[in-house]
């Protein structure tokens, strides 16, 4: 009965409360981003970036900080601060990668408050603009609490971001090895390119032999190949979002 009431309640998350944002770039564009931030989002995933010159959004939980998730070894403050001045965006994830469905919005705030310090701490004081559902689950109580402290709330549902979306649930495709093989990503890319739209990514660890949740350096080598083959604008998504409306 619980899955059932929480499938409920994600799905009211990403329908009602709209905030509605135009699309309306003068040329498609496409965003890379990555959550939690595993140790190879960062050590894999940098160098193929650097190589094709291109900028994403790291989507950050304090609480992880030199851990483990998923049985990988999670970011270090070193790595945080390396990808920050190396010009990638940092936002926020929740400061303990804590489910909208888990917690009353007086939680949430307080958990969304506590990995702001603590990446300004860490960050020479930068203040996060954007933000990342964990899990995908938006509820629409915590969707008021992220709408106080962030420009964008990106979420998990398939799709491109074209002619309006919801701002505070924007629409992403995961570069992940449990979906990348359901996706046409050349069909996505030319579909934000048609409609000047913006296709964003989320992904996770970056390594041969990833989690279901992550995908292999190829693979994002590839995915930004395509996004440049088909003239979208690689951005943060920060970047994006200024450049859209």
């Amino acid at each position: 009965m619980s899955a059932f009431v929480d499938k409920m309640r994600r799905r009211a998350g990403r329908w009602l409360d709209q905030r509605s944002m135009r699309i309306e770039p003068q040329r498609g564009v496409f965003s890379l981003s990555f959550d939690d931030i595993p140790a190879t989002a960062w050590t894999e995933a940098g160098p193929i970036m650097a190589e094709h010159g291109v900028k994403a959004t790291y989507y950050v939980c304090g609480g992880l900080e030199s851990g483990e998730n998923l049985g990988l070894p999670q970011f270090t403050t070193a790595h945080l601060q390396a990808l920050f001045q190396a010009g990638h965006e940092v936002g926020c994830h929740t400061f303990s990668h804590l489910s909208a469905l888990r917690a009353s919005p007086a939680a949430y705030a307080a958990d969304l408050d506590r990995n702001a310090y603590w990446v300004a701490e860490r960050l020479d004081g930068h203040v996060m603009t954007t933000f990342a559902w964990p899990y995908g689950d938006v509820s629409v109580t915590a969707k008021a609490v992220a709408a106080e402290r962030f420009k964008l709330g990106r979420g998990v549902r398939d799709g491109v971001n074209a002619g309006h979306a919801d701002r505070a649930a924007a629409q992403a495709i995961g570069l992940e090895s449990r979906r990348l093989p359901g996706y046409d990503l050349e069909a996505l890319m030319a579909e934000a390119a048609n409609r000047r739209g913006w296709l964003i990514a989320y992904g996770h660890d970056v390594m041969d032999g990833p989690t279901p949740y992550g995908c292999t350096p190829d693979d994002l080598d590839r995915v930004i190949r395509l996004a440049k083959a088909a003239g979208l604008d690689i951005l943060p998504v920060g970047q994006a979002l200024a450049r859209i409306n």
